[in-house]
């Protein structure tokens, strides 16, 4: 059920900085069209920070109707406190959520044993299933693989989401686990690589703006077509470069936007990208004919 590409979706805002739900609605739509396997809202880059819980679980209301069981919604239902983690997942549940993507705490930085008592009470206490988000440059702590293999055991806890950037970590971990827990890559750049050791898919940011073409590039590894992939991989590459030249989600938010897709708007304290950046975005868009 969890293998593909899962849109990382961002979340659009009016000029009045109201959560733009026709926007939305029609960046579901845009992105099943384009055969992607899954939609994962109120992730980083549906900027969650500068949601309010009532905000947060009205995108995730959205995106489910919107999707209408077209494909999986994955909720972002992760915080830095156990409790508040459980209460935005169980509604999350009630919604109809197919699954949560669960971020490891951040700031507060747990100690292993501390993450593995987050996550699994999370998953004890909310049947649902749970897919952990490791990215230590914005948690500011690594789940450990040891962390990892345990959380793992639990019937409730079914993948990762591995932003962690060290390729030796992730392919131990795909050595190591169980067939029933899945890998799935949280850059778009490292898609490639991480499949080829075993991965099954990716979360992705590319996929807001070129969902066919992610779904063409991970559907051919996924089928062991490598040649393909590498090929696929190559070509967007520069894209997957771009949309990170400033900090997610600010550029895949410009992208969306030239595109007449979304208004361009941030809530502080994300802004607006340098006049630099931009062009040079742009410039890569155009070369990749999305523009």
């Amino acid at each position: 059920m969890f293998e593909g590409v899962f849109t990382a979706i961002v979340t659009p805002f009016t000029k009045d900085g109201k959560i733009d739900e026709d926007a939305l609605r029609k960046l579901v739509d845009f992105q099943i069209d384009g055969g992607v396997s899954g939609l994962v809202p109120v992730g980083t880059t549906g900027e969650s920070p500068t949601l309010d819980h009532e905000e947060h679980h009205r995108v995730i209301e959205i995106v489910i109707d919107q999707a209408a069981g077209r494909v999986p919604v994955i909720a972002g239902t992760g915080s830095n406190c156990t409790e508040e983690a459980i209460k935005m997942t169980a509604k999350a549940k009630e919604a109809g959520a197919a699954a949560s993507l669960q971020v490891a705490p951040y700031y507060n930085k747990p100690t292993q044993e501390g993450f593995y008592r987050h996550f699994t009470t999370i998953a004890d206490t909310v049947d649902l299933p749970i897919i952990v988000y490791n990215i230590p440059g914005r948690s500011g702590k690594n789940i450990e693989n040891s962390t990892m293999l345990k959380l793992a055991e639990h019937t409730n806890i079914i993948a990762v989401k591995e932003a962690s950037g060290n390729i030796n970590q992730i392919m131990d971990l795909i050595l190591k686990k169980p067939d029933s827990f899945t890998v799935l890559s949280g850059d778009d750049n490292l898609v490639f690589p991480i499949m080829a050791l075993g991965g099954k898919g990716v979360i992705s940011v590319a996929s807001n703006i070129v969902p066919d073409r992610m779904s063409n590039f991970v559907g051919a590894a996924l089928k062991g077509n490598w040649e393909e992939a590498r090929k696929l991989h190559y070509s967007l590459l520069p894209l997957f470069r771009a949309i990170f030249i400033e900090t997610n989600p600010i550029p895949i938010k410009a992208a969306l936007a030239m595109k007449g897709m979304i208004e361009e708007i941030y809530r502080l304290p994300m802004c607006e990208m340098s006049s630099e950046h931009k062009k040079a975005l742009r410039e890569v868009l155009k070369n990749l004919d999305i523009l």
